[in-house]
């Protein structure tokens, strides 16, 4: 039989409604694995208690009888129960000092850690993941963001003052139908001159990126290649369209670049990072309306936007085209230096005053807007919980019944999950040891 699974409430805020496993993979894994299941009463939650039951699980207010607990979001340290086995999103694999504690408590309390950021495969790339949804509800919000920022600072009306917050519409099939309306008023009546051309950028090519893309190009879309960016916007200006929306999507090779004469190469850039690579991105900022970035981010690669470069740009007049940071990878002072804070789904914006280096929430007042929702894929809840449970699926067996007993070197796991466990027992796993020095410094 095998483990009891437990699906735990999402609580970190009142926009968190979604769910790891979606009544209807309930349903199936009980009838094809055996599995059971203990569902946490949420009276939030997309999907209702009511569905769970009718699939076959049980609904209680606790999970003691659960083993191993999935959940979305970081489980909050004081319900954290001895010897559980837990899978959820731990933000904790880079240091991060906000999750310290987090982690600390886990050891203490003898527990495994499995984080699905780190179920990968052989490139690196995640196969549990929101990703596209951030995408998705991220590029709304951005456009929204432009919108009304550009109505603020400039007193331009554009047809994106009609969009709402992502969250507002019937789910995903509302909000492209809204982006398809404003696709309409673009094609009749263009942009305004100053905002001529309208360039959105992306940084990144990944699950984020093509999200967000797939919403902007619901709208009248010219693409450009990076390498013509600058020509376009410098000597072709007599080609400028009012009617369309350039988009440039932007690969590593086109973001850094070797410190010598070496040739570009990916594989040596992930590897080596800032020791052999430089960051250029920042002579693309000038060109843009609208930069989205989705890239993963450590310390251990160029950022794409410093706080030292946002100022120097404002203090020469050079940033006056861009109007909006679309943040969805939302590090706090990560790649886009100047994101100091994480905002929520109805004020997901804030200004950074490149000067205090001050962050303000809202559309108003000098410096760069950035959206920083750090939970988009909660403004699609079902949509986004039923693709996230689609691609889990296929592994929730294979977590829920092994015998975590068992020492970490006998504990019979797969690779691709096995690489992901951050803890097991109350110890670090031998990928994840570096995480002493971050714990130790609480």
């Amino acid at each position: 039989m095998g483990n009891t699974v437990g699906i735990r409430l999402e609580d970190k805020n009142k926009w968190e409604k979604r769910t790891p496993i979606v009544p209807n993979h309930v349903k199936d894994l009980i009838s094809t694995d055996s599995l059971e299941f203990v569902v946490q009463t949420s009276p939030i939650r997309a999907f209702q208690d009511s569905e769970y039951k009718a699939a076959g699980a049980t609904v209680s207010p606790d999970l003691s009888k659960a083993d191993v607990i999935f959940a979305i979001k970081e489980v909050p340290v004081e319900v954290l129960e001895q010897e559980k086995i837990y899978i959820f999103f731990s933000h904790t694999v880079k240091g991060q000092k906000y999750n310290m504690p987090l982690l600390k408590k886990m050891l203490e309390l003898n527990t495994t850690l499995i984080d699905y950021e780190k179920i990968v495969d052989d490139r690196g790339f995640r196969l549990i993941y929101f990703g596209n949804y951030a995408g998705l509800a991220g590029m709304n919000q951005s456009l929204w963001a432009f919108g009304h920022r550009v109505k603020d600072q400039l007193d331009i009306d554009t047809p994106f003052l009609t969009l709402r917050h992502t969250y507002e519409y019937d789910g995903l099939e509302g909000m492209k139908l809204a982006v398809s309306e404003v696709r309409k008023k673009i094609k009749n009546k263009g942009f305004h001159p100053e905002l001529v051309p309208m360039i959105v950028g992306f940084a990144g090519y990944g699950n984020v990126s093509r999200g967000a893309q797939s919403i902007l190009d619901l709208l009248p879309v010219i693409e450009l290649d990076p390498k013509e960016l600058r020509d376009f916007f410098v000597n072709k200006s007599d080609e400028f369209s009012s009617k369309h929306v350039y988009k440039v999507v932007f690969k590593e090779e086109d973001m850094v670049k070797p410190k010598t004469g070496d040739k570009f190469e990916l594989q040596d850039y992930y590897k080596f990072g800032n020791s052999k690579y430089e960051g250029v991105f920042e002579e693309y900022i000038q060109y843009l309306s609208i930069l989205m970035n989705g890239i993963y981010w450590s310390e251990k690669y160029p950022r794409l936007l410093t706080k030292e470069y946002a100022k120097d740009m404002f203090q020469s007049k050079i940033m006056v085209r861009l109007q909006v940071i679309g943040d969805i990878s939302c590090d706090i002072e990560g790649g886009i230096e100047p994101t100091l804070m994480a905002t929520e789904p109805d004020h997901p914006v804030f200004v950074y005053n490149p000067f205090s280096e001050e962050a303000r929430l809202g559309l108003s007042g000098d410096g760069l807007a950035i959206m920083a929702v750090d939970n988009l894929p909660c403004e699609l809840p079902k949509e986004s919980s039923n693709n996230f449970s689609k691609t889990l699926k296929p592994y929730i067996s294979i977590i829920a019944k092994p015998d975590y007993t068992k020492s970490f070197e006998s504990l019979a796991l797969p690779p691709v999950i096995k690489n992901a466990v951050i803890a097991h027992q109350g110890q670090l796993t031998p990928n994840y040891t570096y995480l002493e020095e971050y714990l130790e410094q609480i």
